[in-house]
């Protein structure tokens, strides 16, 4: 049997991450109550921030489905200054995406490779999610809306009833590991952070 070529593998993995990444992006199920979304300025986050990032998504069926253990990884770099957020998405060497937000324009520059379906505002939101103050997503969140937060975990909930489950594996929310689980939009989000050295309080 004739070897298989290098490249066609390689455009093969890409697609199954793009399919991965598109669980992120777009709702999987019907949902109690779509996630509202963020277009927070990058200046209120108060700090800047540099971070190298692995990325795992998953779909989930319920709130207890556990992380797929062969589950593709996306590899990422987020910056955040004072006037914009930046975020790079690769896959095995590939650029899939950078989109960029600088607090009033949101731009996404793709590779042909990336889906249409792919959302920039989803993204963000999730971003600012996990990391902004939880004073200043508060400030901007729409009635029926709150965000609870504890030791090493935020809940994002409507009317009462939680929407979105994150918990941190450090009291630095962008130090190791996060888990965003989306309960209204069908999707888990795994995100190992390395810090590359951000003015970060």
């Amino acid at each position: 049997m004739a070897a298989e070529d290098p490249g066609a593998a390689v455009r093969r993995l890409i697609c199954l991450w793009l399919v991965v990444l598109l669980v992120a992006c777009t709702p999987q199920r019907p949902a109690t109550g779509i996630v509202p979304e963020l277009r927070l300025s990058p200046a209120s986050f108060g700090a800047s921030l540099s971070l190298t990032q692995r990325l795992t998504v998953v779909r989930i069926s319920n709130g207890a489905q556990p992380l797929a253990a062969q589950a593709p990884v996306l590899d990422a770099v987020l910056e955040v200054t004072p006037d914009a957020l930046q975020l790079i998405a690769m896959a095995i060497g590939q650029r899939l995406m950078t989109l960029k937000w600088d607090g009033k324009e949101l731009q996404l520059r793709r590779s042909p490779m990336l889906p249409a379906e792919v959302d920039a505002s989803h993204i963000l939101r999730d971003v600012q999610l996990l990391y902004w103050p939880v004073e200043v997503i508060r400030s901007h969140l729409q009635p029926g809306w709150s965000l609870v937060e504890s030791a090493q975990q935020r809940q994002l909930l409507l009317n009462g009833k939680m929407q979105v489950d994150i918990r941190y594996s450090d009291a630095l929310r962008w130090s190791g590991q996060a888990d965003l689980n989306n309960l209204a939009e069908g999707y888990r989000l795994q995100v190992e952070s390395r810090d590359n050295g951000g003015n970060v309080p």
